[in-house]
């Protein structure tokens, strides 16, 4: 028998839930509605949590005061789009290999990936803009998509490497046995069983792809047709006065698409992070 709880910890349960969205939710949700206020009213005393005259006007003008808005998103997707085939292409046989093979050096490379993601990009800067100089690739999208999916690597490998341990070694053997290579077992036995977990490392990494663009545009591009979004809006910060609300508005259009992505592709992302749970 499981044991159920208590009203009152329910209580502090659902309390402690509420807490944590208020958190998550109350920027995001404090941003919408400057999006809506007209500018003269943004910082009028006593302060208005509600919009008083609100509008949508701050979503059409701010296409005037950001050039080329589209451009950006384009070459957003384009980048994280781009960086995720990269670390698909990459992971899934690196993370085959660590869960099936025991080569030697395995452990000490896997706690490497770990120690990887405890630096940030900022500390690797210097660095790699002499890399990219040395092999031509500043002012391009692959100075950006590069860099951002080397960071994104480690934690893919890992998170796939953890959901084909699951899938049972038996399947291998029996492929083996019938005379199959490895690459073949990879191809056509572990990864049509793989695709939810592929699936998990897909949009993870898309969205970490999208998210972090701006310091790697911003040390190793100068063109303004190769800039991300994230670029685009903090060209907002060199003018004498920032208009809040179409900043607002350029922001809140700029993560729809991922927005979009995750509400299409939730039950997929679901279906992989619990299909590995049960080891059969």
């Amino acid at each position: 028998m499981i044991d159920r709880y208590t009203w009152y910890e329910y209580a502090a349960i659902y309390a402690g839930i509420a807490v944590f969205l208020f958190f998550v939710l109350a920027p995001f949700i404090e941003g919408f509605m400057v999006s809506l206020k007209p500018l003269s009213r943004l910082f009028s005393s006593p302060y208005s949590f509600w919009p008083q005259e609100g509008s949508l006007t701050a979503y059409f003008t701010m296409w005037e005061s950001v050039p080329g808005f589209w451009r950006y998103i384009v070459n957003s997707l384009f980048i994280s789009t781009t960086a995720t085939a990269l670390v698909l292409i990459m992971v899934v046989p690196a993370a085959y290999a660590f869960a099936r093979f025991p080569f030697p050096g395995r452990g000490p490379l896997l706690a490497a990936f770990l120690a990887v993601n405890m630096f940030s990009g900022a500390v690797l800067l210097i660095p790699l803009f002499r890399l990219m100089r040395q092999m031509g690739l500043l002012n391009t999208y692959w100075a950006m998509i590069v860099p951002g999916a080397a960071f994104l690597i480690p934690s893919a490998i890992w998170l796939l490497r953890t959901y084909m341990m699951r899938i049972p070694r038996e399947l291998d053997e029996a492929a083996w046995v019938d005379g199959a290579s490895r690459l073949y077992t990879l191809r056509r036995v572990i990864l049509p069983i793989a695709m939810p977990g592929i699936a998990v490392v897909a949009i993870t990494t898309f969205i970490g792809a999208y998210a972090q663009q701006f310091i790697f545009a911003l040390t190793f591009n100068s063109k303004t047709e190769f800039m991300p979004l994230a670029i685009g809006l903090f060209a907002y910060f060199g003018r004498q006065e920032v208009v809040w609300n179409e900043l607002m508005a350029a922001s809140f259009v700029g993560i729809a698409p991922v927005l979009i992505l995750i509400v299409f592709l939730q039950r997929y992302l679901v279906a992989g992070l619990t299909a590995g749970a049960v080891k059969t």
